[in-house]
């Protein structure tokens, strides 16, 4: 009995069977190359299914050993303590990794040599790369073979990266009503910013398909839970036909990869007709020096109803903006940070602009895995409405 994370609307009790788990686990098994010698770095809670499935039980399954991480901050230790080979996490890990490893570069005068190797070895294979890039592979811990990124949409360009030094870093996709994996990439097989191919014992598809190919990812396997526990009518809406209907939408091309695009019940549909998916745009926001995590939602701007506009809130680190704008005031961290927004929307087509922007220290409400509560959120925006300084 699992409690979904209830990012846009209340938890729900889910069964899983012991058939489900472990046809999961053949699943990722048949997959994954995974054997006894290799380290798995447990850092998320054991009570997610992400977590229980991949990094806990998947490691037993296969003869592996389980480190349990110390805390956020002590990540990268260890990786170096434990010469872990394999970790599955969030996003937002990753991301953190990713900014240590060129803060260091920066740090210590070798960024703009290693941009240059970095091109020069774009079409090396990763374990010339491996080789190329041995101190970034030494930072965390010299054995790493897989990274696993679920639970919540990952930056392609921060995926990139982690290739472009070698290091294998995939994405996975799942849900707790799936066991959780649906589809994940490999060492072998894998498109930047796409979650890979459906596992062997699941059957992908798209249904109401709008004109651009994307459609909400319907799945079917053993791995799908038994139902919503005591919740007869919940059940019958996720479940139809034997496909479950997950939720999100996605593209899936020709070779069968899938890429997400965000959550059905999250997109902010605009007067002309256009979808707006608010991952897409945070991952932009995201980019920004001084960000930590960005929220866009919809807001109404006139007496019309469908009359909605993008907005963001926006939490900075206050001392990266210092150093990196010069800046010390609250009016002149806001001004640089909506300097760089509006360069964002010059980028954009008009209807997707940012027209406001609210900026915090406060970080977001998220679920354990890092996942935006994305109603919660827009409650505390709608109280705090009065107090809000939306010019841009």
């Amino acid at each position: 009995m699992l409690f979904t994370s209830g990012t846009t609307s209340a938890s729900k009790i889910v069964a899983l069977s012991h058939n489900n788990i472990c046809s999961n686990l053949m699943d990722i098994a048949s997959i994954l190359d995974v054997d006894c010698n290799d380290v798995f770095l447990s850092f998320l809670p054991l009570h997610h299914v992400f977590e229980c499935t991949v990094g806990f039980l998947f490691s037993l399954y296969k003869g592996a050993k389980t480190v349990f991480c110390d805390g956020m901050r002590h990540i990268q230790e260890n990786m170096v303590e434990y010469h872990v080979s394999i970790m599955a996490s969030v996003p937002a890990i990753y991301e953190r990794i990713c900014k240590m490893i060129f803060k260091e570069l920066e740090k210590n005068g070798k960024l703009e040599e290693t941009l240059k190797l970095q091109e020069q070895y774009k079409n090396a294979s990763m374990e010339e790369k491996k080789k190329v890039f041995k101190n970034i592979h030494d930072a965390l811990g010299g054995n790493v073979k897989l990274l696993i990124s679920g639970a919540a949409s990952l930056e392609p360009s921060v995926e990139a990266e982690y290739r472009k030094f070698g290091i294998n870093l995939v994405q996975g996709y799942g849900l707790t009503e799936t066991s959780p994996v649906v589809a994940v990439g490999s060492k072998k097989y894998y498109k930047t910013g796409s979650i890979g191919v459906s596992v062997p014992s699941v059957e992908a598809k798209l249904v109401d398909v709008n004109k651009e190919g994307i459609g909400e990812l319907v799945v079917k396997g053993p791995s799908i839970m038994l139902e919503y526990y005591g919740n007869k009518e919940e059940t019958k809406k996720a479940i139809q036909d034997g496909w479950f209907y997950t939720g999100d939408l996605a593209k899936i091309d020709d070779e069968g990869y899938i890429f997400i695009c965000g959550r059905k019940k999250s997109v902010i549909v605009l007067k002309n007709g256009k979808n707006i998916f608010p991952e897409e745009m945070e991952n932009l926001l995201n980019r920004i020096e001084g960000v930590d995590e960005s929220f866009i939602f919809g807001k109404q701007v006139s007496e019309d109803k469908d009359d909605i506009k993008i907005f963001a809130k926006i939490v900075f680190n206050r001392e990266t903006v210092e150093n990196t704008y010069k800046v010390k005031t609250d009016e002149e961290i806001f001004n640089s940070i909506s300097n760089k927004v509006k360069e964002i929307n010059k980028t954009l087509p008009h209807y997707k602009a940012i027209r406001g922007l609210i900026i915090t220290e406060e970080p977001l409400i998220k679920t354990t895995t890092n996942k935006i509560k994305r109603q919660n959120n827009l409650d505390i925006i709608m109280k705090e409405e009065a107090r809000c300084n939306y010019k841009i």
